[in-house]
């Protein structure tokens, strides 16, 4: 018998306090037993009194466990105690593996807002077997990255009532403000970047067979377009999110034969200047990611090499009140399937279906939402998920559970509109 339904690690971390105030709103309402996780349980016992303070609801019987990265018993003690763990402990490349170990091995399932495929792919790789093995389930990206452009995929292949082709993704951040971040998102970027040449042979050894090969093919939008269906230029998104999207894919073709969505992310700028000044940041951060040097002045000057956008301080609550999001995705495919996924169609695509996912703030508003709900699936609906256990992105996970009816809830939105391109 486990002492909670769900134990929030890192919860006094810029994130994790948003995580907890979550939790907090909700607990009572989903009748959960649940505990935060640090390594020190002063501020541990803080968070708690400033978070009672903010929701208004009692948090007497909240637990308090003490645990931290580097020793492995305690995360162990820590995963032996709840059902879920909510890891918030970023980057994950340096702190995540030990949290899924020590999860895997005490038959604890796992979510964690991740936006860094190095990690989630060889999480896939080196424990999926195990977590299969003890009947767990470990899911990553349960966050903005990449919730939306996941789910909204398994929404959009639900309604389009045929064979969708592909999907391209719009993000767009609207703030009065200038979007603001904290350091630790940009940090996992730099290294992200950085190490990216581990993914190709990573990707050999988890995927050893390989897709179909898909007609039409998806052509590339290049560097900067501006695309009419949202009015606005584009830059490709250089987030997890295809990533994320393709295993997911790649599940449903080798368990459900389904024919895999091909799939592009975009990001939207505010103007033409917008993009141009985005597209050197880019070249700037890539080049600096590239040798030691350049990302020690990366970390050391994040203000000054994201324009403003990273800093040690996060974003102060009128900023995060003042941003939200939109992600559009277009999907073109046909009417009918057809028998094999490996088929080929003897006309273009014919029909378009435009999902849109929005919502507030998205990597400490609506990310903590993403992850609260996605942890209370996984808690209440295993007769929803898929095999016994394993690891998995969110699509794959919680495609035929009801985590976008508990998202529209908590003020997510989903709109899907149908239109033919012919």
């Amino acid at each position: 018998m486990r002492d909670y339904s769900l134990v929030i690690f890192g919860a006094t971390g810029f994130t994790g306090q948003y995580v907890v105030e979550e939790v907090a709103r909700i607990a009572e309402e989903e009748k959960i037993t649940w505990a935060i996780a640090g390594r020190n349980a002063e501020k541990l016992t803080t968070l708690l009194q400033n978070v009672e303070k903010t929701t208004g609801n009692s948090l007497k019987d909240v637990g308090i466990i003490k645990a931290e990265v580097s020793d492995s018993n305690s995360l162990c003690e820590m995963a032996k105690k709840g059902k879920i763990v909510l890891n918030c402990v970023g980057p994950y490349r340096f702190y995540g593996e030990a949290v899924v170990k020590a999860c895997v091995e005490h038959a604890t399932s796992y979510v964690d807002i991740s936006g860094e495929p190095q990690f989630l792919e060889r999480m896939q790789l080196e424990y999926n077997t195990t977590a299969y093995e003890n009947k767990c389930y470990i899911v990553g990206a349960c966050g903005f990255d990449s919730i939306p452009a996941d789910m909204g995929t398994c929404l959009l292949e639900d309604k389009f009532g045929g064979q969708v082709n592909s999907i391209e993704t719009f993000l767009n951040i609207r703030s009065k403000k200038r979007a603001h971040g904290h350091f630790p998102t940009w940090q996992s970027a730099i290294y992200g970047f950085a190490y990216a040449n581990e993914l190709k042979p990573l990707r050999k050894k988890l995927f050893p067979e390989r897709l179909p090969d898909l007609k039409p093919k998806l052509k590339s939008r290049g560097i900067l377009h501006h695309n009419p269906l949202v009015g606005s230029w584009c830059l490709p998104f250089p987030g997890s999110d295809r990533s994320v999207v393709m295993r997911s894919q790649r599940y449903f073709y080798a368990k459900e034969s389904k024919r895999p969505v091909q799939m592009a992310a975009y990001v939207q700028c505010s103007s033409l200047t917008g993009a141009i000044l985005m597209v050197l940041m880019g070249v700037t951060f890539g080049l600096l990611a590239s040798f030691k040097f350049g990302r020690s002045l990366l970390e050391k000057y994040p203000k000054v090499f994201s324009f403003g956008t990273f800093d040690h301080d996060g974003p102060t609550k009128e900023e995060l009140d003042e941003t939200s999001f939109v992600l559009t995705l277009a999907g073109k495919g046909w009417d009918e399937k057809l028998a094999e996924p490996s088929d080929t169609y003897s006309k273009d695509p014919e029909k378009e279906l435009v999902v849109r996912v929005s919502g507030p703030e998205p990597g400490y508003v609506a990310t903590p939402i993403f992850m609260v709900q996605a942890a209370l699936v996984l808690l209440c609906e295993t007769d929803k998920l898929p095999a016994k256990g394993g690891v998995f992105p969110p699509g794959a996970a919680f495609a035929k559970t009801s985590l976008i009816e508990r998202l529209i809830k908590r003020g997510i939105t989903f709109e899907t509109g149908l239109k033919t391109t012919r």
